[in-house]
C-alpha cells in the first residue's frame, strides 16, 4: 500500500521547483493529484512527463478562478500552498507596490484557496493543509529579505490559527520552513545578482551543511505531512533547512 493511497490532493504552483517535486512524490505514491500553475510551458512539461497528474492551469491571486476551480471538484483530502514570491531588499527597497504583490502572491493566495477548500474538507469531517512558508520568517531574520520574511511570518500565524479553529473538524493543518533550496527561481536570483558567483557563493555560506537543500528533499517532508503517518501533528512549523536555525 502506498502512503497516499487515493487521496485528492491539490499542489500550487506545480510547474516547477518544489511545488513540481512534491505534486510528483505524491503521485509515486498513489495519491490522485491535481496541480495548478500560472505557467501553462512548465505546466505542460509536468503532464508530459506524468500523464497520471492532472494539471490546471490556476492564478492563486485570482479569487473568481478559485472559486470556479473548486465548483469543479468534490473532494479533496490535501491542499499544498507551495505559491511564492522571493522580493529582495530591506524596508528602504520596499516599496508599496511590492509590499502588497508579496502579501497577495505569498499570503493572501493561501487565503483565497484555504477558504474554498475548508468547506469540502468541513463536509468529510476530515482534511489537511500544508502551507510552504520559510526560515526567513518569524524563525529567523535573513538581511534583504524584509517583506518576504514578512509575509512567511504570516503564514506561520495563518496556518495556527486554521490549526487551532478547525482541529475539532479533524482538519490538520501544518508548515513547511525550508532553507535555502536549488530550484529554478533560485536561479533566476542568482543570475540577476551583479556577480552571480559571489552571489551563488554567499547563499551557499550561510547554510551550515555547506550545500543548498534540493526540491526532493522538501518533498519527502510533504510527504509524510500528507500521510496517515502524521495524522497526530498540527500546528506545527517543520524547519528543513541544512542547520540555518540551530
Amino acid at each position: 500500500m502506498k502512503k497516499l493511497e487515493n487521496k485528492n490532493i491539490i499542489v500550487t504552483a506545480a510547474g516547477q521547483g518544489i511545488g513540481r517535486a512534491t505534486a510528483i512524490a505524491y503521485s509515486k505514491e498513489g495519491a490522485n493529484v491535481i496541480a495548478t500553475d500560472i505557467n501553462e510551458k512548465t505546466l505542460k512539461s509536468l503532464s508530459n512527463e506524468f500523464p497520471n497528474i492532472k494539471v490546471n492551469i490556476l492564478d492563486s491571486t485570482k479569487n473568481n478562478d478559485i472559486k470556479d476551480f473548486f465548483s469543479k471538484i468534490d473532494k479533496v483530502d490535501v491542499l499544498f500552498n507551495a505559491v511564492g514570491y522571493v522580493h529582495h531588499g530591506t524596508i528602504i527597497e520596499c516599496d508599496e507596490n511590492d509590499w502588497d504583490f508579496s502579501f497577495d502572491v505569498n499570503v493572501k493566495s493561501m487565503y483565497f484557496m484555504i477558504k474554498e477548500t475548508l468547506p469540502k474538507m468541513i463536509k468529510q469531517n476530515k482534511g489537511n493543509i500544508i502551507n510552504m512558508s520559510s526560515i526567513a520568517s518569524s524563525l529567523r531574520g535573513l538581511p534583504n529579505r524584509f517583506v518576504y520574511g514578512t509575509t512567511k511570518a504570516a503564514i506561520v500565524g495563518l496556518t495556527k490559527s486554521i490549526a487551532a479553529d478547525f482541529i475539532k473538524n479533524n482538519i490538520r493543518c501544518n508548515v513547511i520552513a525550508p532553507g535555502t533550496v536549488h530550484t529554478p527561481s533560485w536561479e533566476e536570483r542568482v543570475a540577476a545578482a551583479p556577480d552571480p558567483a559571489k552571489a551563488k557563493k554567499d547563499f551557499i555560506a550561510r547554510q551550515p551543511m555547506g550545500r543548498l537543500g534540493r526540491a526532493d528533499e522538501i518533498a519527502a517532508l510533504a510527504v509524510y505531512l500528507a500521510s496517515n503517518e502524521s495524522d497526530f501533528v498540527t500546528g506545527v512549523v517543520h524547519s528543513i533547512d541544512g542547520g540555518m536555525s540551530i
